[in-house]
């Protein structure tokens, strides 16, 4: 029995692991790398072992930087199993189309860029994957998991997920494998969600196992308190809108642009929020992505389903406004004040967020209100950090509006989650921290005191 770590070792983007026993080979996730250009050039690099060798790929969760490269892996052999949630396979389809598209919208940026400059030698530029790769790899998805209910994979190795309460479909997995005599439980956390958020349920209690797989992504911090950040969040609305400015809210379109909604929802029918404010969620994925969570109550905690029962909208609020159209989009730029502008991507590398934040950003009317996880290299980071001026699609902004980070909104667990969610696993001879920059996981491990504790290096190999 072995493991090894293909992605997210000692960085937060790109998860992907590798277990071997009884001669099958099982990946769990497959993501893209994102971040600065030096990340996504990692994307197209070998994997670090054979993709027509796995046998199965199990997916914790429809997050880009989990199941960002699954479509590459079937381009390069894979024809195995791939096994999820029912909401996971359906907000993977969303998310890979998108990747796609992105990724071909950008080879023809740079081979008309390259056109410009060098006329006739201009270069080839291929997108990673393209939207036909995309469709092909889900003719690879097989039996869909359910929570809490083993499901065996082979002789020697069975498979349960549990609820990570991360996001919609989210999940932690157990895997109870046996290979010469010898019985060995390993746990994947995926992504960890925190107690007490809308939407979704906590997080399972996990099994005691021998070993666990646990990303780190805030092992060195506390998240503000739920209450006081949506206080915050209503407070930065009521201000901005007062002193005639929007609000822009660069927004992941899987959980947190629904949970945002949500919060809005619940300010507006208390008379929290001004009542002269417009909210626009403007990403075309995020809007599909909530038509998706409508779709799958069984994922929903009790107060949420309760909604969904008596006949309300979790999601709807006075005055929120779609827009999926690319005009409709434009057209928002030509507000003055009084906007809330839901876009993406959370970590403005790319989408409609940086078209909004550059006709927002240079005035002192307006505020910028960051509600998630910024990594390194990201412009949402630079910002975040308190840059004076940003690029965006080559032009030097000012950074004159003002900028918040929330981080109680963050849809991943905390230190304090972290290690009451792995004091949980009994006491793990190994603990492999995975998905958090340096700095995180080396404060959570000297946290972890009932485990060893390994921070694998990209393509490092351990025996179970």
């Amino acid at each position: 029995m072995k493991i090894s770590f293909h992605g997210a070792d000692q960085g937060v983007t790109g998860s992907c692991h590798l277990v071997e026993c009884a001669g099958k080979r099982i990946l769990i996730d497959c993501g893209l790398y994102q971040g600065g250009r030096e990340l996504a050039e990692e994307n197209a690099e070998p994997m670090g072992f054979d993709p027509d060798s796995i046998d199965f790929l199990l997916l914790t969760h429809a997050h880009l930087d989990h199941c960002g490269r699954i479509p590459l892996l079937v381009k390069r052999g894979f024809s195995g199993e791939m096994i999820t949630t029912a909401a996971s396979v359906e907000l993977a389809r969303l998310v890979l189309l998108d990747a796609a598209g992105l990724q071909e919208e950008e080879a023809r940026y740079q081979e008309r860029r390259a056109k410009r400059r060098h006329g006739k030698r201009k270069k080839n530029f291929e997108p990673l994957y393209t939207t036909l790769d995309a469709l092909n790899c889900f003719e690879y998805f097989g039996r869909r998991a359910s929570y809490d209910q083993p499901m065996q994979l082979a002789p020697g190795i069975r498979i349960t997920f549990l609820d990570a309460g991360h996001i919609l479909g989210s999940a932690s997995i157990l895997l109870e494998l046996e290979q010469d005599g010898r019985a060995h439980r390993l746990l994947f956390s995926g992504d960890l969600g925190y107690s007490g958020r809308a939407i979704l349920r906590d997080p399972t209690t996990p099994p005691a196992v021998d070993t666990v797989v646990m990303e780190s992504t805030y092992g060195d911090r506390l998240h503000k308190q739920l209450q006081p950040s949506i206080d915050e969040l209503y407070e930065v609305i009521n201000e901005t809108v007062g002193r005639g400015g929007n609000i822009i809210i660069p927004t992941f379109a899987l959980e947190r642009a629904q949970e945002i909604l949500y919060y809005l929802r619940e300010g507006a029918q208390a008379g929290l929020i001004n009542r002269y404010t417009t909210v626009f969620l403007d990403s075309p994925m995020a809007i599909s992505a909530t038509e998706i969570f409508e779709r799958h109550p069984e994922c929903f905690d009790t107060e949420t389903l309760d909604l969904a029962k008596d006949g309300k909208d979790p999601f709807k609020l006075p005055g929120l406004n779609f827009t999926r159209e690319t005009a409709a989009s434009m057209a928002l730029n030509r507000i003055e004040g009084g906007a809330v502008i839901m876009a993406g991507s959370g970590m403005c590398t790319g989408g409609r967020v940086r078209h909004h934040l550059k006709h927002n950003l240079w005035n002192r009317r307006n505020s910028i209100v960051f509600v998630g996880f910024a990594a390194q290299g990201t412009l949402a980071r630079r910002i975040v950090d308190g840059a004076k001026r940003v690029s965006i699609y080559g032009d030097e902004i000012d950074v004159r509006a003002s900028i918040h980070t929330i981080g109680g909104f963050s849809a991943h667990a905390d230190q304090s989650e972290l290690l009451a969610w792995h004091a949980k696993t009994g006491n793990p001879e190994t603990t492999f921290l995975v998905h958090g920059e340096e700095k995180s996981m080396q404060v959570l491990a000297q946290k972890i005191t009932n485990s060893r504790v390994q921070m694998p290096e990209l393509h490092q190999q351990y025996d179970l």
